[in-house]
């Protein structure tokens, strides 16, 4: 189970190093689960979408401050 673990850190790295990216997938993901239930379930899909996106951001901004502050860094 380790190496699941570590590849799932090597995939949270990757999406918060492109968050543009990540987020433009979030995006295309529930415009297509609102199209496939259509319309039925928009309002949850929407705050699922918006969840993912604010984590991301949360992901990131945490990363930048590690990598600012001199005692991460060891």
């Amino acid at each position: 189970m380790a190496g699941l673990g570590d590849a799932f850190d090597k995939l949270k790295k990757a999406a918060t190093q492109n968050r543009e990216k990540t987020s433009e997938g979030i995006d295309k993901a529930t415009g297509f689960a609102k199209d496939r239930t259509g319309g039925k379930y928009d309002e949850h899909i929407d705050r699922a979408g918006g969840a993912a996106n604010d984590y991301l951001d949360r992901q990131g901004e945490e990363g930048e401050r590690r990598q600012d502050d001199p005692e991460e860094q060891r």
